[in-house]
């Protein structure tokens, strides 16, 4: 199948591109417990608004109620940029496979290389959360800290009941499923009902603590071999999608080939911060 028309060049690009946009959206998981903006284009920044608390007070038939002010002040600013990676095709290496598989190889690692910068950005956002800080650089996760961080979060946002999520390292999970199951030396004796539940499913993405549900990421930790998660609710970060992946052609004569080019412009960042606790804990990987 040559590319040589252009007409053959969009139509595996488009198909490219809808396989990568499948990638991002189906496949990252932090998009799915933030707040997601896709109502607007260009670059300008998106400002988010506070307004002040207001406080009920005890009132007598004799009094009259005097309204306090309620005023808006610019809190956050999620402001958008542009990524952006190539795959080149040569005529050889399409000639010597199916274009199927060409259009499946290009677009899962465009895919995939946009999901891994998308998630990366929105996971570092964790160490901007306000609402409470547990653990340190160093520290070993306990089930105990993730309590404390559940406990904080919920008292941050003032309800037991508003849904929250937590976000930790798949080797911090792993630190937590030894100490709970019959893998580590001792099982959790006081809490059977966490020891069954770890021994008997794992620390999946449907494990759920103090009613609040565990997820992995598998991020970069940092050079200290530290990784910063947290607990929150869907409005405490955010992302803002001003221009979904896009994926062009372009025939490339002298290099006998064919260079995809895939780009998408975004903003992320703390949207109600005060409502999250962020979690420090070592992520090392785990030997044993």
């Amino acid at each position: 199948m040559a590319l040589n028309v252009w007409g053959d060049i969009s139509s595996i690009a488009q198909n490219i591109q809808d396989d990568a946009i499948f990638v991002v959206r189906e496949s990252g998981l932090m998009q799915n417990l933030i707040t997601v903006f896709n109502d607007a284009g260009g670059a300008n920044p998106r400002v988010g608004y506070a307004y002040n608390s207001m406080t009920a007070k005890d009132v007598t038939d004799a009094d009259d109620v005097v309204p306090s002010l309620f005023t808006p002040s610019a809190d956050q600013t999620l402001t958008p940029g542009e990524i952006a990676e190539g795959a080149f095709v040569s005529d050889l290496r399409r000639d010597s496979e199916a274009p199927e598989n060409i259009i499946t190889d290009v677009s899962r690692e465009l895919g995939f290389a946009a999901l891994a910068k998308v998630e990366s950005d929105l996971v570092g956002n964790f160490s901007s959360l306000t609402g409470g800080t547990i653990g340190a650089a160093g520290t070993t996760i306990t089930w105990g800290y993730l309590s404390a961080a559940i406990a904080q979060a919920r008292n941050a946002n003032k309800s037991a009941q508003k849904p929250l999520s937590a976000v930790i390292h798949g080797y911090q999970a792993a630190v937590l499923a030894k100490t709970a199951s019959i893998a580590g030396a001792t099982s959790m004796a006081q809490a059977p009902g966490v020891t069954d539940q770890v021994t008997r499913q794992g620390m999946t993405q449907a494990f759920t603590f103090m009613g609040v549900p565990i997820y992995q990421v598998f991020a970069t930790p940092d050079s200290a071999d530290d990784f910063t998660g947290g607990v929150f609710p869907r409005e405490a970060l955010a992302v803002d999608w001003r221009r979904m992946i896009r994926v062009e052609g372009e025939r490339k004569a002298s290099r006998r080939g064919t260079q995809f080019t895939m780009s998408a412009v975004y903003a992320h960042g703390i949207w109600r911060p005060a409502r999250g606790v962020q979690m420090i804990f070592d992520a090392a990987a785990p030997t044993s």
